[in-house]
């Protein structure tokens, strides 16, 4: 049987490790002056085909994909973790005046991270979170790393597409929400479109911006609430439609990517959230006891701020990551900021609550980060024989990969915070957090937020967690970047168009649905082409920050 590469063998190992700090740089420097962390995942994988590609023994070893993979993994984790796990929490109780408070925020945001990609890997290709879903950036890694493998056309139709992608991208167009629409969930994907235009264009038509009035907040709140019953529901159903772990997964024979079993099934998809709930709550004494929130707070409130604490982190990751899985972006910030509207409503104090928003802050990113890579890696392996045993092995060693990222990233945010946030480099949605948080919460909010969870909960109930209408349609209005809608909505009708085109001799349901693979294959690699271009032009921001 092979044996997939090991992500600490010497040479895989360096490459990690050195594209880890290059990663955290990259994402500290971008999240503290532009407010963006990109995807670095496209820039892993290229620096390791070149590296395969140097004519000396040892370094040989990178025209491997599957070490390719891991090196994206570490690169892409590390930068994830240092941007919006480990900076941003901290600069939070920085940004509030306590520069006491760093230190003990850090080791919490270490706590979380760490809890974040632990859970995501147990429950990655579950029912919940199904690696034969969208994660467009894993897409786009995956093709990426093959494309230069292979070359032919899919190298010139990658290419072509990654070059439209960096194009548009340099003249301020969301080329990667079309790169996103052709991969996605065509439903979900329209309920992103039409809260992207309607977020765009309320201001203007109905003069009423909406996210000042709270109502993406509000439907986001009703959807994720739905969202969440929804996933117990998944959780409580010990008998899945295709694979049970342990059962039917274990085939030896290699499929595409539409039939390949599920690795995980309800039991550990159970176990995994229910271990993230009692580390989260674990990692919040922590942070309460290292905050000195012992003395500051009652025993019952201390009692309350852990058990919200450790339910906030779970529902933030499950947020972020459903949200990303489908769309491609995460709204965490806009996740956290209802979290800490909750914690203004409950009355909790300045410094705990900060303390909650940090932690808080720290997961969802990686959670998502790690989906993604897991994706890459999943695309990667599909045709491994045995197959099974192969992709288990493979998902470890990319952990282990995101391990040593998440490490780097936590010993360059301990070096480098100081001299940030004292040159006044702080990330802007920490002192939107700050700002909140000292300004109060209006008792209209509420109300508002309340209303606007009912229509939310109903859109997400009537799609069905498969969709996840109700959270993309939020996600699509608290996102509100200029023209995505446009973006996302003209490449979803272009991928409608194209696959009735490949349709037009068919006579027969084989044959459609052979088209339509055949169509669905086509329009993925254009649109990680899309991604690629335009995650170059997000690390080509670096000049600027600098």
């Amino acid at each position: 049987m092979e044996r997939h590469p090991r992500a600490l063998e010497p040479v895989t190992a360096i490459l990690i490790v050195l594209l880890s700090v290059l990663g955290s740089v990259i994402g500290v420097v971008l999240i503290t002056s532009l407010g963006v962390s990109p995807n670095t995942a496209v820039i892993g994988a290229m620096v390791a085909m070149i590296v395969g590609r140097v004519p000396v023994g040892a370094l040989l070893k990178m025209r491997s994909l599957q070490r390719q993979n891991l090196v994206q993994s570490a690169i892409s984790g590390s930068t994830f973790a240092a941007a919006n796990s480990l900076m941003t929490p901290i600069a939070v109780p920085f940004a509030l005046g306590r520069t006491d408070l760093v230190w003990p925020m850090l080791g919490g945001a270490a706590i979380g991270l760490a809890v974040d990609s632990w859970v995501l890997y147990r429950v990655f290709d579950s029912k919940l979170l199904p690696a034969s879903n969208a994660w467009p950036a894993g897409v786009a890694a995956a093709e990426t790393i093959k494309a230069g493998d292979t070359g032919g056309k899919k190298a010139v139709v990658l290419g072509i597409s990654a070059v439209a992608g960096l194009a548009g991208a340099l003249m301020k167009l969301p080329t990667s929400a079309a790169g996103v629409a052709f991969l996605g969930n065509i439903w979900a994907l329209l309920m992103f479109g039409i809260g992207l235009l309607v977020a765009q264009y309320a201001p203007s038509v109905l003069h009423v911006d909406l996210s000042a009035e709270y109502v993406p907040h509000g439907i986001m709140i009703g959807a994720g609430l739905v969202a969440l019953a929804q996933a117990g529901a998944l959780m409580r159903r010990r008998a899945e439609s295709g694979t049970a772990a342990g059962q039917d997964a274990a085939t030896d024979a290699p499929g595409d990517a539409g039939t390949l079993p599920r690795t995980v099934g309800a039991g550990r998809l159970r176990r995994g959230l229910l271990e993230g709930m009692t580390l989260f709550v674990a990692g919040a004494v922590v942070v309460a006891l290292a905050g000195g929130l012992l003395g500051r707070m009652s025993v019952l409130g201390l009692i309350g701020w852990v058990l919200l604490a450790g339910v906030a982190a779970l529902v933030h990751q499950l947020i972020v990551g459903l949200a990303a899985m489908h769309s491609g972006w995460f709204p965490a910030f806009a996740v956290t900021l209802i979290v800490l509207i909750v914690g203004l409503f409950l009355h909790i104090p300045t410094v705990p609550l900060a303390l909650l928003v940090g932690y808080t802050a720290s997961t969802g990113p990686a959670f998502a980060d790690l989906g993604y890579d897991f994706k890459a890696g999943w695309l990667l392996r599909k045709d491994a024989v045995p197959w099974h045993p192969f992709e288990i092995d493979g998902r470890r060693q990319q952990y282990i990969a995101q391990v040593i990222g998440f490490a780097v990233a936590l010993l360059v945010v301990a070096l480098v915070w100081h001299t940030f946030f004292t040159d006044g480099r702080v990330p802007p949605v920490s002192k939107v957090y700050v700002t909140t948080i000292t300004s109060g919460l209006d008792p209209a909010t509420m109300k508002t937020l309340l209303l606007w969870a009912i229509p939310g909960a109903l859109i997400q109930f009537l799609g069905g967690s498969s969709r996840q209408l109700g959270v993309l349609l939020a996600t699509g209005l608290l996102v509100a970047t200029a023209n995505a809608g446009w973006m996302v909505l003209g490449a979803l009708a272009v991928r409608y168009g194209y696959t009735r085109w490949r349709r037009r001799a068919a006579r027969t349901a084989e044959e459609r649905a052979r088209c339509d693979e055949q169509s669905d294959n086509e329009m993925s690699l254009v649109g990680a082409g899309l991604i690629a271009g335009s995650s170059l032009n997000d690390i080509g921001k670096l000049t600027k920050a600098l």
